[in-house]
């Protein structure tokens, strides 16, 4: 018998007609492209597979992923839109035109009162060598692995201030009840 998920209250059998759905990215959006894509591609490794740009509504919505050895988008941009829509766990990072350049703007990071969106997570080989790169790059901490109560687990912040946890999966086993 193969895995069909854990049984909680609440979940439901999925139905034909979500056959075919998968979770394609998730979106943040920075005040400052060039300083958020220097972040995710210098410290996380990520590449941008594609940028749009919305004239007539005045943003720019970049998708990024770490793409396998074995992985290659297209290189006609029709296509690569395309193939990027149709992969699982990518970054948009969505700019609205001119925050750059606005002293005083931030967005809310999700953690401060009030409380919503929370993280996204970077999965690592080695969680000790991926502390020590960002301490080179001068990555800001929220909590090292050693600190608080869930040690093996990272939470470092991007430019914009959102958190980021980083694990190493084969530490995790034991994690939770």
């Amino acid at each position: 018998m193969s895995f069909k998920g854990e049984q909680h209250p609440g979940v439901k059998a999925p139905t034909a007609e979500s056959q075919g759905f998968r979770l394609n990215h998730t979106m943040l959006r920075v005040k400052d492209p060039e300083k958020a894509l220097a972040f995710y591609t210098r410290v996380f490794g990520m590449q941008v597979l594609r940028r749009l740009d919305f004239e007539e509504l005045g943003f720019s919505l970049y998708f990024l992923a770490k793409l396998g050895a074995s992985e290659q988008a297209p290189e006609d941009e029709g296509e690569r839109t395309v193939w990027t829509f149709r992969q699982k766990g990518l970054l948009e990072l969505t700019h609205n035109w001119g925050t750059e350049s606005q002293d005083d703007f931030a967005y809310h990071d999700g953690n401060a009162e009030p409380q919503g969106f929370g993280h996204i997570c970077f999965s690592v080989p080695d969680l000790e060598a991926a502390e020590a790169w960002f301490d080179a790059n001068d990555v800001t901490f929220v909590k090292r692995s050693d600190q608080g109560k869930m040690k093996n687990v990272v939470f470092v912040k991007d430019v914009d201030g959102y958190w980021i946890e980083v694990v190493q999966a084969d530490r995790l086993a034991q994690l939770g009840d």
